[in-house]
């Protein structure tokens, strides 16, 4: 007894009824957005039912695979946390740029090997990578990570737009079909709206797949599906290694491939500190390059067994909060059950008889939501800097210009082509490129940082040079009250721009432990605090912007804040801290309170704490805008908008 009181919720091994029933809700909450990824990429490369059946039980086979690696681990790979692998859909639009790029507008097979020589490579590329992956991470701030994903959202779009307007009834060409198409896509889109809007927990996990079943259901009554392919299909087959051929590579594929596997890793690394919060266990470096690891062996996997690229499921790590099931050996039951289906092409079958215009209804909502996901990064990046407004402007454009225009790849040479006729990869090249060139190539240490009690700027290079109690005293207006972030910070010098200057400083918050993290939340005060003192007070309480622009709240919504901040305090026993801007208006900022009431207490640690460093950028903001008048006059163009 004491021994099974003395495991690790993570590890341990509910009664096997329970891991069944549970592990069936896991691949139920993952389903949806698995095969909508094979699916898609079948449409895209215009592939037959049959070749469609194989890539969906491929992609299955290796998820349930790749969920065992992560979730079970062995040497130094796998995570050891209850989290689902599953096909990431950042790699949809390269891998179909890939394919197109060989054979041609028509599609078809023959690309197939180019396609997993280029995720073999990513693969190889993740695994050997996962150790140095903090080195490197500095190359992909939320600028290109932004650009990148908002860029491959837009660009996937154009995907379920031709999904969308594909004919429902094939076998019948002179049938007037346009309108629908689009009704069975806006009926599939709307149901997928309810079902997020009034259902809560675990229906709403699973509203694309609900989506896909009843879009798919009305168009089987209708005429407009066919399960033929499902009764022809055999009841038992192994997808074998190099299905469609050896692997072939190309220089420009695997470089889009390799990409897209440092965004997914990005994820990972997010997915695994979110676990690790909900389940308990402190993530450290390790936890991190195992995850990695796991990622690279299971992509290599997928190039090699048919399927494509893999990271964690985070609708999955979303499911482990709600259900509070902690248990890594539930997931791993659930890896079995993936496996099973992916060994039964009649399950294949099933997926692949879904109508276009239904898919491309689903995946509609799927791909904007990636496009979102770019967007709320880019909008915590400081575009008043025109070295970003570059990098985003440039990327957005180009990879639209060949998004847009795709035959501009054919003015290219032929090795060429691949890189050129994709979007995605265009644009994500240039993020890097300019990121690179304008953060890291050359001397940034010119610029001034901030200024002395004097009022004289300085430098990086006196920055890199001065001792620890210098480094805290000059940047103690970052923080309250605490010093141990500048501390931690003073460590990793020398800095090579201010990008890694501010970068250090955000690492040292968000890599403490959690004592230390707990205690820095509490040293800032709550909305009520800051907002219903008088100007001159709040300027001191806040020392920074978040004072500024707030106009008179009335009784009633001075009486709502006080309520908001004393039930935030007494659901998390924290102040209710949150980053003001300037635009920020007394109603925004309750609604925001009321919206984070409905954290879970992991969840809204992290939210807070992700305030506090964003109070911290602010603040810096402020110091580089002091040191530099242009800058300094930009922005207050922008303060007097109020």
């Amino acid at each position: 007894m004491s021994a099974q009181t003395a495991l690790h919720p993570v590890d341990h091994v509910p009664p096997i009824p329970k891991t069944l029933l549970l592990s069936f809700q896991h691949v139920l909450a993952f389903y949806a957005g698995a095969v909508v990824v094979p699916l898609v990429i079948s449409g895209g490369l215009n592939l037959s039912p049959e070749h469609t059946i194989h890539l969906i039980n491929a992609d299955l086979f290796t998820c349930g695979i790749a969920t065992i690696i992560q979730s079970v681990g062995f040497w130094k790979v796998g995570v050891r946390l209850p989290i689902i692998q599953g096909v990431t859909t950042t790699a949809i639009s390269p891998i179909i740029a890939i394919g197109l790029a060989v054979t041609g507008p028509d599609g078809g097979v023959e690309g197939l090997p180019y396609i997993y020589g280029s995720i073999i490579i990513a693969g190889l590329f993740t695994f050997f990578a996962a150790p140095f992956f903090a080195r490197i991470i500095r190359f992909f701030p939320q600028v290109v990570i932004g650009t990148v994903l908002t860029t491959m959202g837009i660009t996937l779009l154009g995907v379920s737009a031709g999904d969308i307007i594909n004919r429902v009834d094939e076998m019948n060409p002179p049938q007037p079909i346009a309108m629908r198409s689009i009704a069975y896509a806006a009926g599939t889109l709307a149901i997928i709206i309810l079902v997020q809007r009034f259902f809560k927990g675990f229906l709403g996990t699973i509203s694309v797949l609900l989506g896909l079943v009843i879009g798919t259901s009305v168009s089987l009554v209708l005429g407009d599906a066919s399960f033929a392919h499902v009764t022809t299909s055999d009841w038992v087959g192994v997808t074998t290694p190099f299905y469609f051929g050896w692997p072939k590579f190309a220089l420009t594929g695997a470089l889009s491939m390799i990409i897209v596997m440092i965004i997914t890793m990005v994820e990972t690394t997010g997915d695994v500190f979110a676990a690790g919060e909900i389940v308990g266990r402190r993530i450290t470096k390790n936890h991190i390059a195992a995850a990695l690891r796991a990622d690279g062996l299971s992509t290599t996997l997928g190039g090699v067994l048919n399927s494509f690229p893999y990271t964690c499921f985070a609708q999955n790590v979303g499911l482990v909060r709600l259900t509070r099931v902690k248990s890594r050996w539930v997931v791993a039951a659930a890896g079995v059950v993936m496996i099973i289906l992916g060994i039964i092409p009649k399950a294949g079958a099933i997926v692949a008889a879904i109508p276009g215009p239904v898919l491309g209804g689903a995946s509609l909502a799927l791909f904007a939501n990636v496009a979102l996901v770019g967007i709320q990064m880019l909008s915590k990046v400081d575009l008043h800097d025109a070295r970003n407004a570059v990098i985003v402007t440039t990327s957005l454009g180009l990879a639209m210009l060949v998004s847009f225009k795709p035959d501009v790849a054919g003015v290219f040479p032929s090795w060429a082509q691949i890189f050129f006729a994709s979007g995605v990869t265009l644009g994500s090249v240039t993020a890097i490129v300019l990121n690179f060139l304008f953060f890291h190539v050359g001397t940034q240490s010119g610029r001034d940082v901030t200024t002395s009690v004097a009022g004289l700027p300085i430098g990086l290079d006196q920055v890199n040079v001065m001792d620890r109690d210098t480094f805290v005293q000059t940047f103690a207006q970052l923080f309250n009250d605490q010093r141990w972030p500048l501390e931690i910070a003073w460590e990793a010098r020398p800095f090579s721009d201010v990008q890694a200057l501010r970068s250090a400083i955000q690492e040292a918050v968000l890599t403490a432990d959690r004592a230390r993290q707990d205690e820095l939340i509490r040293d800032y005060p709550d909305m009520a605090q800051l907002l219903l003192s008088d100007e001159a007070a709040a300027a001191i309480i806040s020392r920074d912007i978040g004072s500024l622009a707030l106009d008179q709240m009335n009784d009633s919504e001075q009486e709502q804040l006080r309520e908001l901040s004393q039930q935030y305090r007494e659901k998390f026993g924290m102040p209710f801290v949150a980053c003001l801007s300037a635009m920020d208006s007394r109603q925004q900022i309750i609604a925001q309170g009321v919206r984070r009431l409905e954290n879970s207490a992991p969840q809204e640690r992290i939210v807070a704490l992700s305030e506090v460093v964003e109070i911290a950028n602010d603040r810096f903001a402020i110091m580089l805008a002091n040191a530099n008048p242009i800058r300094s006059a930009w922005a207050r163009k922008f303060e007097q908008l109020n």
